[in-house]
């Protein structure tokens, strides 16, 4: 893993895209982007490695090591370095929750499936990350984390997990992060119920709280994720209509959780509402960035990186932003569109034309529009590690390679 330091060499190999500008948080230093070649300065500058839950999430992301980051001014911050101990556990504490609230072993096991500490954590890292920043906005340095802030990073990751089994038995996946799908595992009965539990028991989570706004904020989240569901589902909108369908179907199935998670740490802590605000706004940014990001990968990554299978979204039937962008050169991906890539040689034209356009290129401008948004946003919070860090984080996503 390579350790941040002032005479990093970098070569980012972004799967053939080159980068439409400088990162928004070159600011803060250089850093090693994801596939990248170092120079001597990676070697042994810094403390050992990190151990646990933070090292796996870190590598999950390919993301980079700071060592014990003394300052902050000259140094980028490594979100998962820097929230290490209250990412520790938190996929033990979710398996706890969940078996807490069943007496049927084979409910827990599918349940707690993806809760294996193999995913990104991304979700429960952004809730977190806000909730520093914005307690050290409000209190000052010596703010803590709530444990009801901490709560609600757990119950972000929980109804996240509880989409993809759903998402798994809509689509009929075969594999999720590396392994077989719980679909393949168990019947698309018990899975269904499965991911039903453990909606229902971050539902209780939410109650705990005892927070009438939260309660709300968090419940829109579920409205969201049907709804940005159905719109995937059954989609015939216009070619005219059909971008902005994407970008609400896209903030109501990613970004809301992003967006209303952070807004629900925000009002935890008692900031005002332009804070809440400005928090729901780095996350909607976040969420509509990592999706974009998401779906431009669906096209240049790797099976074995993204630890499901290429051009998925295709074989689905569903245009995403590089198909979309791509239609303004080739407009016969129109009718392709229009019959969801069900007619023989669909997906392998769509797949060609999109790389043959400027498709992929404009989808990833869009993301690091957004990207640039959500740091703009997080900057304008009190200067601390926390704060810097969600403005290193908008970088992590563009940046990422699965």
């Amino acid at each position: 893993m390579c350790q941040f330091g002032p005479k990093v060499r970098r070569q980012t190999v972004f799967v053939k895209l080159k980068p439409p500008g400088p990162s928004p948080v070159r600011i803060f230093g250089k850093t090693c982007q994801r596939m990248t070649t170092c120079g001597p300065a990676c070697g042994s500058a810094g403390p050992g490695p990190m151990t646990g839950v933070g090292r796996r999430l870190a590598s999950s992301l390919q993301s980079t090591s700071t060592g014990s980051l003394p300052d902050y001014g000259t140094q980028i911050v490594d979100p998962y370095r820097l929230l290490e101990d209250d990412l520790n556990g938190i996929y033990e504490d979710i398996r706890s929750e969940l078996e807490r609230n069943t007496n049927q072993p084979e409910l827990n096991t599918i349940a707690t499936y993806y809760f294996d500490g193999q995913g990104k954590a991304l979700r429960p890292m952004v809730a977190i990350l806000m909730a520093r920043a914005v307690n050290y906005h409000v209190y000052g340095e010596n703010s803590a984390l709530l444990p009801s802030q901490r709560q609600v990073a757990m119950i972000s990751e929980m109804i996240h997990s509880a989409s993809l089994i759903h998402d798994d038995v809509i689509d009929q996946s075969e594999f999720r992060r590396g392994k077989p799908s719980v679909n393949v595992l168990w019947n698309h009965k018990k899975v269904a119920m499965a991911g039903d539990f453990i909606l229902a028991v971050a539902s209780m989570m939410i109650a705990r709280l005892r927070s009438d706004e939260v309660t709300l904020v968090l419940s829109q989240v579920v409205t969201d994720l049907v709804q940005g569901e159905f719109m995937q589902l059954g989609s015939k909108e216009t070619e005219n209509e059909r971008f902005a369908h994407y970008l609400t179907k896209t903030y109501r199935k990613t970004a809301s959780l992003m967006a209303n998670s952070v807004k629900a740490v925000a009002l935890l802590s008692g900031a005002d509402e332009a804070t809440c605000e400005l928090a729901f706004q780095y996350g909607r940014n976040l969420g509509l960035s990592f999706q974009l990001v998401d779906d431009l990968l669906d096209f240049v990554s790797s099976a074995q990186a993204m630890g499901k299978p290429t051009a998925a979204d295709l074989r689905l039937g569903l245009a995403t932003a590089p198909v979309l962008f791509a239609c303004e050169k080739y407009p016969e991906l129109n009718p392709m569109i229009m019959r969801r890539f069900q007619e023989a040689g669909d997906v392998e034209k769509a797949f060609e034309l999109v790389h043959k356009s400027r498709g992929l290129e404009q989808t990833r401008f869009l993301a690091k529009k957004h990207g640039v948004e959500a740091a703009r946003l997080a900057a304008e919070l009190a200067d601390s590690p926390y704060q810097k860090g969600l403005v290193v984080t908008t970088d992590l996503v563009l940046n990422r390679i699965k």
